[in-house]
């Protein structure tokens, strides 16, 4: 029943396309009635929650589908591919982006550790997955209506906003993505902080080297360890949030070449071969197919 309320209260706040904010922090709401086919994306730390309709991502190479059954977490910045391909006036997709505020995910992770007296990483899977897909569970789905109930009020927003959304970082934090987001997020979260660090400095030459410096550890270890959380080669990973963050800036008018020096690449040749090995568009194709998008 919550959940039906959770889609209803999205319906009276949405009459059209588009995603607007809720006077929370981080908190926004989306309605999306035309298909969207998968296109480059970086999503940052963040939990999205669909309550009808379906998104699909893909990563890793793999194509996932996630409904009202299942919420998106993201761990930390991570390139993906995203879009709702069944997106119709008869089927919209509706849903809750929540973002993760790092400081207060850390604050609540190291909390929980530090009361469940739970400080060694687990065997097996030590490091966190960068994006996963977790169950709802009842936790999580009474905390976002707690939450969402106060967009009927700017005065209980102000007030209870803040411990609202703490409640519900709590709620993530003790689901199926819990132990991962603490990992990510609590002690040991070396590999989330390298990542934090990257995306700040895209248009920068980061070396592996540099990279393994700034959490301490050798390059080999860190190389793990990243592949680990990632799926990916650090390598891969800095060619990947370079080329989706470029190809998202010329989706919104960018004019290709400064797309490329956004991102730090020097020779607009070797953008253009490396753009067209992972999409399989050159940039100036991809640039003329989303000016197409945008006039239909």
């Amino acid at each position: 029943m919550s959940k039906q309320q959770i889609k209803q209260l999205i319906e009276g706040r949405l009459s059209q396309d588009g995603m607007i904010e809720t006077g929370i922090t981080g908190v926004q709401l989306f309605r999306v009635t035309e298909s969207i086919r998968c296109a480059p994306v970086v999503y940052e730390p963040s939990v999205t929650a669909i309550v009808c309709g379906s998104k699909e991502a893909i990563w890793n190479g793999k194509k996932h589908i996630y409904d009202s059954s299942q919420l998106i977490c993201c761990n930390m910045s991570m390139p993906l591919e995203a879009g709702a391909p069944d997106a119709s006036p008869e089927n919209p997709l509706l849903g809750v982006y929540i973002s993760l505020d790092t400081r207060t995910m850390t604050e609540l992770a190291i909390e929980m550790e530090s009361i469940t007296r739970i400080t060694r990483k687990p065997k097996g899977e030590h490091f966190p997955q960068g994006v996963s897909l977790a169950h709802w569970d009842d936790g999580f789905t009474d905390a976002l209506l707690r939450l969402l109930q106060l967009g009927d009020s700017p005065a209980d927003t102000e007030i209870l906003g803040n411990s609202r959304l703490r409640e519900l970082y709590y709620a993530v934090l003790k689901g199926e993505a819990g132990e991962a987001t603490k990992r990510a997020f609590g002690v040991g979260n070396e590999i989330a902080r390298s990542i934090e660090y990257l995306s700040a400095h895209l248009n920068d030459t980061v070396t592996i080297e540099h990279m393994a410096d700034q959490v301490g550890m050798s390059r080999a270890v860190f190389h793990r360890k990243f592949k680990q959380a990632t799926t990916m080669s650090p390598i891969q990973f800095v060619k990947s949030m370079k080329l989706n963050s470029a190809a998202m800036n010329i989706a919104k008018g960018m004019n290709v070449s400064v797309a490329a020096m956004e991102v730090g690449y020097v020779s607009s040749s070797q953008f253009s071969r490396e753009f067209k090995r992972m999409y399989g568009q050159s940039p100036k194709q991809w640039s003329n197919a989303q000016q197409n998008l945008r006039v239909q």
